[in-house]
């Protein structure tokens, strides 16, 4: 990915050789999360902002970095579902029981690992 040239708007092409993204998946994310706003000319072209910029390579990061579906990136955008720094554990949960657990997952990652 390229570095984003410090300029007021962005053309799609801009953003797609920048982001490396095609122009197409560029415009459905536009229709699919709502969150791209791009100034649109009198020509129909559209000017995006660097705030577009930022919730486009933001996109890609939770989709082709973090393995997301488009749906799960748009609930983690819409603050629905929680990442897993957030997530804390159930009040009450002891000590001993949380152990457990972490030795049960240790366990099951190794099983995981040898297969």
């Amino acid at each position: 990915m390229r570095s984003i040239p410090e300029k007021k708007y962005y053309s799609i092409g801009e953003i797609s050789r920048t982001a490396g993204l095609p122009e197409y998946t560029i415009r459905y994310w536009e229709s699919e999360f709502g969150l791209l706003k791009p100034v649109r000319l009198e020509s129909g072209h559209r000017r995006y902002t660097e705030k577009d910029v930022r919730s486009i390579i933001k996109i890609k990061d939770l989709v082709y970095r973090n393995g997301l579906t488009l749906q799960g990136a748009k609930k983690l955008l819409a603050g629905k579902i929680k990442t897993k720094t957030q997530a804390a554990p159930v009040a009450g949960t002891s000590p001993k029981l949380l152990k457990q657990l972490r030795e049960l997952h240790n366990e099951l990652s190794q099983i995981i690992k040898e297969c």
